[in-house]
């Protein structure tokens, strides 16, 4: 393989072309190469599995060589191992998504030791130096759930949240930001607050014992639809209240993920909205950002030209992807990723 030397705007341009990486916010420090390991944090949702259908179809074109996917399980300890087993192997190059924020960071800490750099998908590690985290902005989600439920009810009702799990980054930006701007903008709206751990059983269960409690239930705002969508539907249809949207006794559900089923979901009336995480998306710019790392590559905070924005954060850079809110008005869009996997 040729490979072409060139410096400043020139070089920019090359790599933009090459790469298809954000922007000119970047610089070279040389060019590398080797193996990347790639975990996947787990492969029980629907939402995980796309985003391995994308990662491997990336692979398959060419974008990095990679060492076969392991799969953590939800399991820092199993993280922890295949970690390991990847810089056995000789990776370069590391693609995670720990679940658990916190202890992910002695990891990450012997990884720097080892100059092997970091992609975080989806989550942003408590501590520990990190290359690139891909992610959407999660108090987003949280906050755009919030407003679509307060207008959605007219600033009044009770409405039951399904947490993720709370020792994750992303169960606390969203739970924190839907609880503040709930609290700021719809004081009016009753919320119960459900932590899962990201299971659909315990969320089924709890959502069980609040309407024991309290039979009038008005939302409910899912924070991973991949793990929730069926439990929580099932258990409304079981209790006859999984009435169609517009009907007398319908309860106004948002949810996360953006998965084919929710999408099904909204067009039959079940469900209003989601918040179409992009799984192919953390696919494609976790391993740009992987290939970059080897090549030695630098970033630098602000807009890039795919529509995000990295950002500065304690122990790194991120790269904010774009997660757009799906109704019945634009469920149909096929830029939607749910909407281009192919049939089985």
């Amino acid at each position: 393989m040729t490979r072409l030397r060139t410096t400043g705007a020139a070089a920019c341009a090359v790599l933009l072309a090459v790469a298809g990486l954000a922007g000119c916010n970047r610089e070279s420090n040389g060019a590398g190469g080797g193996k990347v390991g790639i975990d996947m944090p787990r492969t029980d949702t629907d939402f995980w599995n796309s985003y391995q259908q994308y990662l491997e179809k990336g692979i398959d074109k060419g974008t990095v060589s990679a060492l076969p996917l392991s799969n953590s399980q939800n399991d820092i300890s199993k993280l922890v191992s295949n970690v390991q087993a990847f810089t056995d192997q000789g990776a370069k190059a590391i693609v995670m998504a720990p679940q658990d924020t916190g202890a992910v960071s002695s990891t990450l800490e012997q990884l720097e030791e080892k100059k092997i750099p970091v992609i975080s998908v989806d989550t942003r590690p408590d501590a520990g130096k990190i290359y690139m985290v891909v992610r959407a902005d999660n108090r987003a989600y949280g906050t755009k759930a919030c407003e679509y439920l307060g207008k959605q009810l007219g600033g009044k009702g009770r409405v039951a949240e399904l947490q993720g799990d709370l020792s994750s980054i992303n169960g606390r930006d969203r739970s924190q930001a839907f609880a503040s701007c709930m609290k700021k903008k719809y004081p009016g709206i009753k919320v119960h607050e459900l932590p899962t751990d990201w299971k659909g059983d315990v969320a089924s269960a709890k959502l069980q014992s609040l309407l024991a409690q309290h039979r009038k239930l008005d939302g409910i705002y899912m924070q991973a639809g991949g793990a929730f969508l069926q439990s929580t539907l099932a258990l409304l249809e079981q209790k006859k209240l999984l009435k169609p949207a517009g009907s007398a006794g319908h309860i106004t559900i948002i949810s996360n993920d953006g998965i084919p089923e929710e999408l099904d979901a909204i067009r039959a009336g079940k469900i209003d909205a989601t918040l179409s995480q992009p799984a192919d998306l953390y696919a494609k710019w976790a391993l740009n950002y992987a290939k970059a790392a080897l090549e030695g590559e630098t970033f630098k905070p602000g807009p890039t030209d795919h529509g995000s924005e990295i950002v500065t954060i304690e122990n790194g850079l991120e790269d904010q992807l774009p997660a757009p809110l799906v109704t019945k008005e634009n469920v149909d869009d096929p830029k939607l990723w749910a909407n281009q996997l192919e049939k089985k």
